[in-house]
């Protein structure tokens, strides 16, 4: 584990000399979610403008969640972007084939070949929402609050790595996944709004089968003192499971996976 976490440190410092030859890219790049992330705001602001409550959640109560999936979605976004591209960049190119032969995991090397700091402005947008709206809220940050605020972040972050794992590793046998992993990423949108407001099926389907909803709504439930019971806690279970799933799909794709030759 040191190791690799060295080995990270070390791919990690040569990505950002290099992303730090072009400045102005590297600044325009990260704070350009900003104004993609502000669209999504005044969506929610234009629907609340209309309807004061929401199922029975305010506006900022709203925002509160849309901070929350943000966070986790950020964290995803600076730290395994790449397996968007696995595809496109590494197997239709052959460039696959170096990660085969070098003796670190593939899928480690993969995730470190590339650190995308675009997710950086995710985060600033997350940590203001989520910094503001508990103040206007009143959530006290006690130090379990705070400690179940990281868990609750790091849990949804690793369901969407999983889930994006779990699609990217169709491109061992159809190169082209991004459509595939686009269907299954867009459906987190569902979270940003309470799950109570949409159909039963909806509901299992955000908890269970593709599970966004442990990365807004159920951890937001909680912090803000909404009964939601066990379910508050089992999201890390759920985000396990789901991992260690991807990660088995994973080594059966790498296993059938085949040079392109060039």
């Amino acid at each position: 584990m040191l190791r690799y976490a060295r080995l990270y440190w070390l791919f990690l410092i040569q990505r950002l000399k290099i992303l730090m030859e072009y400045r102005l890219n590297f600044f325009i790049g990260a704070f350009s979610f900003l104004a993609m992330q502000s669209v999504g705001l005044v969506g929610v602001w234009a629907i609340m403008r209309q309807v004061p409550s929401l199922n029975g959640w305010s506006f900022n109560e709203l925002l509160f969640i849309y901070g929350l999936i943000t966070l986790a979605k950020s964290m995803n976004h600076m730290f395994a972007d790449n397996l968007w591209t696995l595809g496109q960049s590494y197997i239709r190119t052959g460039g696959f084939d170096r990660f085969m032969v070098r003796p670190i995991n593939p899928l480690f090397h993969l995730l470190a070949d590339r650190f995308c700091h675009d997710g950086i402005g995710e985060l600033v947008v997350g940590g203001v929402l989520v910094g503001y709206t508990s103040r206007a809220l009143g959530i006290p940050w006690t130090l379990a609050n705070f400690l179940y605020l990281l868990l609750a972040v790091l849990t949804g972050s690793v369901i969407f790595v999983a889930l994006n794992l779990f699609t990217a590793t169709s491109a061992f046998w159809i190169v082209e996944s991004v459509p595939v992993t686009l269907v299954v990423f867009n459906t987190h949108e569902f979270a940003y709004y309470p799950l109570t407001m949409y159909h039963r099926f909806i509901q299992v389907a955000m908890t269970w089968l593709i599970p966004y909803g442990f990365a807004s709504f159920y951890p937001a439930s909680y912090l803000l003192g909404r009964e939601v019971g066990v379910m508050a806690w089992v999201g890390t279970l759920v985000a396990g499971v789901l991992l260690l799933l991807a990660y088995q799909v994973w080594k059966f794709g790498l296993q059938h996976y085949s040079s392109t030759g060039s």
